[in-house]
């Protein structure tokens, strides 16, 4: 009797979910996990690679605003060449040779280009874009770590029920092994015990399993080999999500910053586009050698050179740039379209989210009468047990029905910590 007294003391002791190696500084916890496994996606040195094209292509854009050179040379025959058709005694006219060559060094210098700013400010935006296209796709990791995570918490809680009550399994085998040889109990007693035993330890064997699946996942999103011992510590997220539950302003997620960086690229190449239609300014250059130089009736190599400035105005262009401009705010439109329907389905989900957390709160304070009930019933089994007044087949069942309330109030204990997290991750809270 002090035996099974013992034993009922550590079944009432048992805490299912929240265990000190659970609360051990070496367990895992969901917010580490989540960062690390962010910070090595391979997808994260896009970012960086994304800025480094950027500044070339910036570099670009500036270097049009310094002086561009280039060479030309060309030799060419002609069947014909200019000449003036009189004959006057005693004086030859020149007559330009038929084969004609030319080398010379072209410069052109910018003075004023409107277009040049709009098209950095289109470059930066185009930058931002992409980087907030990244950091959209990254965030479903979030999920990905908190699905892996509580699949592995939710086996934990459920391994740590079951063998809470395999020991208290084993002392009856013992208790009906003794009343077997003394005669006052059948074989099957004890039979009954040990296939209850070979159960639950089957279910034990099933839930690691399911738990190193998760942990084997979680492994290969965080990039490196976690051991399947280290137990998973249950986020507490009620103060979090008792704050997010009356926060109004659902703008925290990237796809918020993806849509008006969108918007942003658009505005800015209406802003170039204009900027095209501007008068621009530059001065040229050009030295060069060849037969002839400037002199087209000369028939001799020469030197020379010209300068001068050149503007360049495209005031009429058949509405192409109002047409670009309608079809970017077309674009525009399809944008905030995309917002409006993301915003409404992730106010869909988060109701959702919000009535499964009530429901679980709810559950889990019927689950504490449920488990106090159970327990009751299944003192005075233990103790009509102990008087032998009933069979193992007896005491079985009702322990079984403690157990099934005690697994039902740990899964969800899980799914509500799940819940909670989802609820975060859907308004783009991080989990800490």
């Amino acid at each position: 009797m002090r035996r099974l007294l013992s034993i009922a003391l550590c079944l009432a002791a048992a805490s299912p979910l929240a265990t000190n190696a659970q609360t051990a500084s070496d367990s895992l916890r969901l917010f580490d996990l989540r960062a690390t496994a962010l910070n090595q996606d391979p997808r994260v040195a896009e970012l960086e690679l994304l800025a480094s094209q950027s500044a070339l292509r910036l570099r670009d854009i500036n270097a049009d605003f310094k002086p561009a050179l280039s060479f030309e040379g060309q030799a060419q025959y002609q069947s014909d060449v200019a000449s003036i058709p009189l004959s006057i005694p005693g004086i030859t006219l020149p007559k330009p040779s038929h084969d004609t060559y030319d080398a010379h060094l072209n410069a052109n210098q910018r003075i004023y280009d409107p277009s040049l700013s709009p098209r950095r400010a289109v470059e930066r935006a185009q930058t931002v874009e992409s980087q907030a296209r990244v950091r959209t796709a990254l965030y479903s990791i979030s999920e990905s770590v908190n699905s892996a995570f509580f699949t592995a918490l939710r086996s934990q809680s459920q391994i740590a029920e079951l063998q809470t009550t395999l020991t208290d399994i084993e002392a009856q085998i013992s208790v009906a092994d003794d009343r077997v040889k003394a005669g006052t109990a059948l074989p099957s007693e004890s039979d009954a015990l040990r296939a209850e035993l070979l159960r639950r330890r089957q279910a034990v064997a099933e839930q690691t399993a399911a738990r190193n699946a998760a942990v084997a996942v979680l492994s290969d999103l965080v990039g490196k080999q976690i051991d399947p011992s280290i137990p998973l510590a249950a986020p507490d997220l009620s103060a979090e999500v008792a704050a997010a539950r009356n926060a109004a302003d659902l703008r925290d997620r990237p796809e918020y910053q993806q849509f008006e960086a969108t918007r942003s690229v658009l505005d800015r190449m209406n802003d170039a586009r204009s900027a095209q239609d501007k008068p621009r300014l530059s001065a040229f250059g050009r030295a060069g050698y060849g037969r002839p130089g400037l002199n087209p009736l000369s028939d001799k190599f020469d030197n020379y050179w010209l300068t001068g400035i050149q503007l360049q105005w495209t005031p009429w262009n058949w509405g192409v740039t109002s047409r670009e401009k309608q079809i970017n705010a077309l674009q525009r439109d399809i944008a905030t379209s995309e917002e409006k329907a993301f915003t409404a389905g992730l106010k869909r989900a988060v109701e959702q989210d919000k009535a499964t957390i009530d429901r679980l709160e709810a559950a889990l304070s019927q689950d504490d009468e449920i488990i106090a009930l159970r327990e009751k019933i299944f003192t005075e089994t233990r103790a009509r047990y102990a008087e032998a007044v009933i069979t193992s087949a007896d005491y079985v069942d009702r322990q079984t029905d403690v157990l099934a309330a005690r697994l039902t109030r740990a899964a969800h204990r899980v799914e509500l910590a799940q819940a909670r997290a989802h609820l975060l991750t859907t308004l783009g809270i991080e989990v800490r």
